[in-house]
């Protein structure tokens, strides 16, 4: 009897605390979500990276690659629920949610003109994009009339040509003189345009395979802070991505000077019909040809072909594919880099050639299919295969008659290319505890097979093989990526990533006493990059970050496998960064950083020669600043200012310059838009003179330009006008410190080399629309 009196008493007390204990769950069992879809009123395509919240509440979402959302935990009752997205019209819906419901919204967001008052400064989803508001602006005003004035989106970051309109240009961004591309990766609808072990240069970026007017956004990315992006990715990524479908069809037609001509073709190829769905379909072709004999003595007969064709379709609510295929062609003749001294002892004139038969010719076809799927418990599965077929032969000549006083110096760099790829990621959106947690779990490789090739020439000919043979080299990567929000204005980005390389070649190169020697070797290397940044919402218009992480680029495979000694195929960057996005009145945005990168070996292979150099460490710091502000309704500045400092660690005072590396760098305007459909915008371009050697004996010399674009829109047809150079200013593009020979010269001269900038150049352009 007392064992059952003893329970009955311990239940008298257990069972109001047991039920104490799961009021807290029976509640939230109690509690609501809203779930939902937003789309393009135009296209009815569904919109990712929307942002979600409820009027008054703190915290919010953002809508996933299929253009959906979900906010969970919600008590009974009635709210006003925001969309808002950079270029669309801010919309509030009223929601009434009972206990234990999940509520379904279907959201249509109209694109409206900008408005800098209503551009927010938080990334619920994607927290790294901190130039995610700036990006976007700046598509919106800029100007676009070519494949570089897309890489010149990038706050920040300069282009230079110095061999002719068909090769890559020259990045110079954060400090950095990322050659073609080294430092800085760039990618289009998830291809990657930088080329591993390429016959000119590590990290090789051409990007005149995009067609400017078929892009739709810019990514951008500083540091190496974010998880999805391995190789060159040091200095900061780029991310493009083309439009999924065209609001309307369009002819264009471009003439200006120096014999140049454009021609551009966008059309819809569906309309309102369907083709493998009933859902929202588009399919688009787009097609452009370029000519130009550019501003040099010798003409340069330039040619290009670009062609695009896109598919997206919504094929279920949960799956939707994209298909793409694309094709590029070029060729031209090049005057080159040129001596200061064959200049001003008249030998030629600033837009002369000292070789005119330097030029070279390119093509690229890309394929690429990306299927979606929407998954159980909030995830989104993304899955990508590509591939490309690439052809380059470039003919160059840096240094003339320095090593062979007979036939010139002349070089031919050839590449003939397989790229093959894939990327998966699993994107999931959970909780830990009451904190929302969004994880990204990323899988990919990538593989280049290429024939490499570099051979003396004269006029074209080939004398001679240098080195030759076979690449192939993969990357296996994958990576984990948590954001966690710690409270309802602390965000805390964790990720770690794992990149496996195989370098392979197989080839010959060429010894002064044996002739072909073997060139040939197998190395697997690995690294792994962990990242930490943390973000505060201090208010709605103002948001703190700090950032670090580690990166790293990958050197040529044949300077890999040929190494000694302490060569690292894979030296790693260490970066950290602190800094705001804010708004100090609502039509200003503001983004500042204050940033250090650390490089553990700059080693390069040099593409010309068939040698690897190694500069050593560097260490550099800077501090960016960009700066938005729309002044009336019409009328908008913009201004990015970028300081760095950079050293080799190394060197002795005064022997520590890394060469080419800017101080400073500014670019900005003003423009105007007008509802009527006129637009005008004055631009300016400023870079400071620089050491173009260790020593500072030789400097790269400064320039500031002034562009000027007008155009006037109606429905139905639109009119334009370029000017580029408006005060015709004498200034040199690209600049080298180079070792140089002349026909008749006892013996070489280090001195400038540099290649011209465009002088004042005009072109007009009409455009139909049907």
């Amino acid at each position: 009897m007392k064992f059952f009196t003893d329970n009955k008493l311990r239940w008298q007390y257990l069972l109001p605390a047991l039920v104490l204990l799961s009021a807290p769950a029976a509640l939230a069992q109690r509690t609501a979500a809203l779930r939902g879809t937003v789309t393009d009123s135009l296209s009815g395509q569904p919109l990712a990276g929307v942002s979600v919240g409820l009027v008054g509440q703190p915290g919010g979402t953002a809508t996933d690659a299929l253009g959906q959302f979900r906010l969970s935990g919600l008590a009974a009752g009635t709210y006003q629920a925001r969309f808002g997205a950079l270029g669309y019209r801010l919309k509030t819906s009223a929601v009434t949610l009972l206990a234990g419901e999940t509520r379904g919204l279907t959201t249509v967001l109209a694109i409206t003109s900008l408005n800098l008052a209503e551009v927010t400064v938080s990334q619920p989803r994607d927290p790294n994009q901190t130039l995610a508001a700036i990006s976007h602006i700046d598509q919106t005003l800029r100007p676009i009339n070519s494949a570089q004035d897309l890489l010149r989106l990038v706050p920040g970051l300069f282009i230079a040509q110095h061999a002719g309109g068909g090769k890559a240009e020259q990045i110079f961004v954060r400090g950095f003189d990322a050659d073609h591309g080294t430092d800085f990766a760039v990618s289009i609808d998830g291809l990657p345009v930088n080329m591993v072990s390429h016959a000119h240069g590590q990290g090789y970026a051409d990007f005149h395979f995009v067609i400017p007017e078929t892009v739709e956004q810019l990514k951008v990315y500083k540091g190496p802070y974010t998880a999805r992006f391995g190789d060159f990715a040091t200095a900061g990524a780029g991310e493009f991505s083309t439009k999924t479908s065209l609001d309307r069809s369009q002819v264009k037609l471009e003439v200006g000077r120096f014999d140049t001509r454009r021609a551009l073709v966008l059309l819809d190829l569906l309309g309102t019909r369907h083709l493998l769905s009933k859902k929202a379909e588009s399919a688009y072709v787009a097609a452009e040809y370029n000519f130009t004999n550019s501003y040099f003595d010798a003409p340069q007969r330039f040619k290009r072909f670009n062609g695009l064709l896109k598919y997206t379709g919504q094929l279920t609510d949960r799956i939707s594919l994209t298909l793409l295929s694309s094709h590029f062609t070029s060729n031209w003749d090049a005057s080159g880099q040129i001596p200061d001294r064959a200049v001003s002892e008249g030998l030629i004139s600033r837009f002369g050639s000292l070789d005119p038969s330097e030029g070279g010719s390119t093509n690229r076809t890309n394929a690429s299919a990306i299927l979606t799927t929407a998954l159980p418990h909030e995830a989104v599965l993304r899955q990508q295969v590509y591939y490309s077929r690439y052809n380059f032969s470039l003919f160059s000549n840096f240094t003339f008659f320095k090593n062979d006083p007979v036939n010139g110096d002349e070089i031919d760099q050839t590449d003939h290319r397989n790229l093959y790829g894939y990327t998966g990621t699993y994107d999931r959106d959970d909780h830990l505890g009451r904190r929302k947690l969004h994880t990204v779990v990323g899988l990919g490789t990538r593989l280049d097979n290429s024939e490499l090739g570099l051979r003396r020439a004269v006029q074209r000919r080939i004398l001679d093989t240098v080195s030759v043979g076979r690449l192939h080299e993969q990357n296996i990567n994958a990576y984990l990526d948590e954001t966690l929000e710690l409270t309802d204005r602390l965000t805390l980005n964790a990720a770690l990533r794992a990149d496996v390389f195989i370098f392979q070649f197989r080839g010959q190169k060429a010894d002064s006493a044996a002739g072909l020697v073997p060139l040939t070797g197998r190395v697997t290397r690995g690294r792994v990059s962990p990242k930490l940044n943390l973000y505060y919402q201090l208010s709605p218009a103002v948001q703190l970050f700090v950032r670090s992480g580690l990166g790293f680029h990958s050197n040529d495979a044949r300077g890999v496998v040929q190494a000694t000694g302490s060569f690292n195929a894979l030296p790693r960057a260490l970066g950290a960064e602190v800094g705001s996005t804010f708004k100090p009145v609502p039509s200003l945005v503001v983004n500042a950083a204050l940033w250090t990168l650390h490089l553990q070996d700059e080693l390069v292979y040099s593409g010309d020669e068939g040698t690897t150099e190694s500069a050593g460490p560097t260490r550099r710091y800077g501090l960016d600043v960009s700066a938005r502000y729309q002044l009336t309704r019409q009328l908008f500045l913009d201004v990015d200012a970028n300081y760095s400092h950079g050293r080799l660690v190394d060197a002795p005072p005064g022997e520590n310059y890394i060469p080419l590396a800017p101080s400073f760098t500014s670019i900005g305007g003003l423009t105007f838009k007008s509802p009527n459909g006129l637009s005008a915008s004055l631009r300016y371009r400023h870079i400071d003179s620089r050491p173009a050697q260790e020593d500072d004996a030789i400097r790269a010399r400064g320039y500031f330009l002034l562009d000027a674009v007008a155009s006037y829109t109606r429905p139905r047809f639109q009119l334009g006008a370029t000017a580029e150079n408006l005060l015709n200013t004498q200034w040199n593009e690209a600049q080298f410190a180079t070792d140089s020979r002349l026909r008749g010269e006892i013996a070489s001269v280090n001195e400038l080399n540099f290649t011209p900038g465009t002088p004042f150049f005009v072109k007009l352009n009409a455009s139909i629309f049907f």
